[in-house]
């Protein structure tokens, strides 16, 4: 496993060649070649056919990929009721040659920070309230990644923890690293992870797709394991006690540049003991292993749908955004960013508006709301009374066809 790990960093992370891979790692061409065309991990493989363990070996994999010092003997009760009537020393055996790839996947994920390779994510509950118009305020939550092998970190922030604020995070904080790590390590947070735990965690769609366009994998941590995200929960304890006291917010955008105003000048200019130099000097060590941020940026809207009212008026995350009152009626697609609400129909963009996050705003664009005012307007006048046509002298085609009175 950590020769496939390492074949595979040499040649797409740091571009050399197969020979020199083999040159440095003391293999044979051949065996590059081989470890290169596995798209995964070599894998244990099963012992002699007849083995009483082999039908049980994904339970068993399971089992250690929850805990992976657990005692034969537990794993043995836990399969008894899966039908398991072997014995316990060939359960010993079978668990002598996969046990140590379980444990040094653990050990690494929470000692060894090698540069490139992790970046540990959390959800930051900052408790700092932003105006978001007509008197209101939100609380903003940060979606913090940090690397743990230079401490550099990154954190953008929102008004809401969706799905669709990680992808929009996720992307954020890529591009104020400067790249993007080998893998993500998450929290067991519903807003990343759709069912399962762990290792058997399964992510909601929208994640699996935006990891796949940064060409990055997931680590989502079993529930109740600080340990294994350390780092980044040091990073937010050291942000709520050095950043935020004393700090007042005009707006969202507003946190976010003094956050990363601060960080900069602040944070990445520390002094770490373990690191032997700055966050900065770290960082730099670590830069060339990212890979790059994906040019174009993978598309991280929200995407809705709904039918504007005969008032013209489209709600979209319980806010009323304006469209031209010609499309009153119509459905009308959205595309919701952080920052703004496209509105289209039919594929044609009728409508930009700033994003509102005020409770049951309304958001009217002068253009629609002058349209609207001509319109009720016309309405009004024909309800009032019918228009007066003047009366016509029909006697006149009488004498255009010559027809006798």
């Amino acid at each position: 496993m950590e020769d496939w790990a390492e074949v595979h960093r040499l040649f797409d992370r740091e571009g050399l060649a197969k020979a020199a891979i083999a040159r440095r790692l003391g293999m044979s061409r051949n065996t590059v070649d081989r470890l290169l065309a596995l798209a995964e991990p070599p894998r244990y493989a099963r012992a002699p056919a007849g083995s009483r363990v082999d039908p049980f070996a994904s339970a068993i994999a399971a089992m250690l990929a929850e805990d992976a010092t657990v005692r034969a003997t537990v794993i043995r009760e836990h399969l008894r009721p899966l039908g398991y009537a072997g014995g316990i020393t060939i359960l010993k055996e079978h668990l002598a040659k996969v046990r140590p790839g379980f444990l040094a996947a653990r050990t690494y994920q929470r000692t060894e920070y090698l540069p490139g390779e992790i970046g540990q994510v959390d959800w930051w509950h900052t408790g700092a309230q932003v105006p978001v118009g007509h008197g209101h305020t939100r609380e903003a939550f940060g979606l913090v990644t940090t690397l743990p092998f230079s401490a550099a970190h990154a954190i953008t922030f929102t008004l809401s923890r969706t799905t669709a604020d990680v992808r929009t995070g996720l992307v954020g904080c890529a591009l104020r690293l400067g790249g993007v790590p080998e893998a993500f390590v998450f929290d067991n947070d519903t807003s990343v992870v759709a069912s399962g735990t762990g290792a058997r965690a399964r992510l909601h769609d929208d994640v699996t797709g935006l990891l796949g366009a940064l060409h990055a994998r997931a680590v989502v941590l079993r529930p109740a394991d600080p340990e294994a995200k350390g780092q980044v929960e040091r990073t937010i304890g050291y942000a709520e006690t050095s950043f935020l006291p004393l700090r007042r917010f005009t707006s969202l955008d507003d946190l976010q540049g003094q956050h990363d105003t601060w960080a900069a000048e602040v944070a990445w200019r520390r002094h770490i003991r373990r690191l032997g130099g700055t966050v900065a000097e770290r960082y730099a060590a670590e830069r060339p292993y990212l890979a790059a941020v994906p040019d174009p940026l993978p598309d991280t809207d929200v995407r809705l749908e709904a039918r504007a009212g005969r008032d013209a008026f489209v709600r979209v995350l319980g806010v009323d955004y304006s469209v031209p009152p010609a499309f009153a009626g119509r459905r009308i697609a959205a595309s919701v960013s952080p920052t703004t609400v496209r509105l289209s129909c039919e594929g044609t963009e009728v409508a930009r508006h700033a994003r509102s996050f005020a409770p049951a705003d309304v958001v009217l664009d002068p253009g629609h709301a002058h349209a609207l005012r001509l319109a009720r307007d016309a309405r009004d006048r024909l309800a009032a009374r019918e228009p007066d046509l003047p009366a016509v002298d029909l006697t006149r085609y009488d004498r255009l066809f010559e027809v006798p009175a």
